[in-house]
């Protein structure tokens, strides 16, 4: 598996393209913007891109999804069904949080808490782990032992739950049932900041370590 990580809107959001370096195929995850930097890379490195995967819909995360979706014309997959608010809503985050107007639009398939996604020779468990949204959903690629989690966690943090339907004792239920019991040496990819390990969180992030209960 190749991840090309690229920074993207001036959240600067971890966008991922997910490579099968078997087959060259690629997913583009939360493309929150800056699409033609993400093209650019797609087209450079010769992937080919099969669909565009997406954790939650905040617009940093969302905001270039449709974009290469009419581009290379793919689909959007996920998230679940509990985000269809925040797309109904891009609008009113594009004003919230000062970005470009954008349209409403939504994915063409929603995923739910068990689903699995191929990609080439790559398998991702999809698991639903609401509390920084509702419909907030993460893949876990077991053999290569790596987490994709958008917002959920973050190096020694947690996603905010300060928004419309956030929930503070829900979002660490969903990481200590579903984030903190994959294996230790599981790579954690957050959608902002730097890498870390499930190892590396449960021995010092302050949220789900025990200190703050």
């Amino acid at each position: 598996m190749r991840i090309i990580t690229i920074p993207v809107t001036p959240f600067a959001q971890n966008c991922r393209i997910i490579a099968c370096e078997s087959t060259q195929e690629a997913v583009v995850v939360d493309p929150g913007g800056d699409s033609d930097t993400i093209i650019a890379a797609l087209t450079s490195n010769n992937l080919t891109l099969k669909a565009v995967w997406l954790t939650h819909g905040h617009l940093d995360h969302v905001g270039g999804a449709d974009v290469l979706r009419k581009h290379f014309n793919t689909k959007i997959i996920g998230p679940h069904k509990d985000e269809h608010f925040w797309f109904e809503n891009l609008s009113m985050q594009a004003q919230m949080f000062g970005f470009s107007p954008i349209k409403p639009f939504y994915p063409d398939e929603w995923l739910s808490h068990g689903d699995t996604l191929s990609l080439g020779k790559l398998t991702f468990d999809v698991f639903h782990c609401p509390g920084h949204t509702p419909g907030h959903i993460v893949f876990y690629e077991k053999n290569e032992q790596c987490v994709i989690v958008g917002d959920v966690i973050f190096k020694g943090s947690v996603g905010r739950t300060d928004f419309p339907k956030g929930n503070s004792q829900q979002l660490i239920e969903s990481i200590k049932a579903h984030i903190l019991t994959l294996p230790l040496q599981t790579a954690i990819l957050s959608g902002h900041g730097g890498e870390t390990s499930v190892e590396h969180e449960i021995k010092t992030n302050p949220f789900v370590s025990g200190q703050y209960g």
